[in-house]
């Protein structure tokens, strides 16, 4: 009895947890993006914004280009086993 007891409480935990996490994630507004972007300029500084929004441009060039290396490995390899 006393086991379902404890089961019950740690359910009712994790379902307060849930729907806290729910609550809070689901109101970014506008004034929630303002503040996390004062926040970002406030720890890296004006001029190591450019710096780092570089360095995540060419992060996702990179993977874009990986990507595409990865699907054009399948044809080539499909292409040299038809012509054997």
């Amino acid at each position: 009895m006393l086991s379902d007891v404890n089961i019950s409480v740690h359910l009712l935990k994790i379902h307060i947890t849930m729907l806290f996490a729910y609550i809070f994630l689901g109101m970014i507004g506008g004034p929630q993006i303002i503040l996390i972007i004062a926040v970002v300029l406030l720890l890296f500084g004006g001029r190591k914004i450019p710096e780092l929004m570089r360095g995540l441009g060419s992060g996702i060039k990179e993977f874009k280009n990986a990507t595409k290396e990865e699907d054009e490995k399948p044809q080539v390899e499909e292409s040299s086993s038809k012509k054997s």
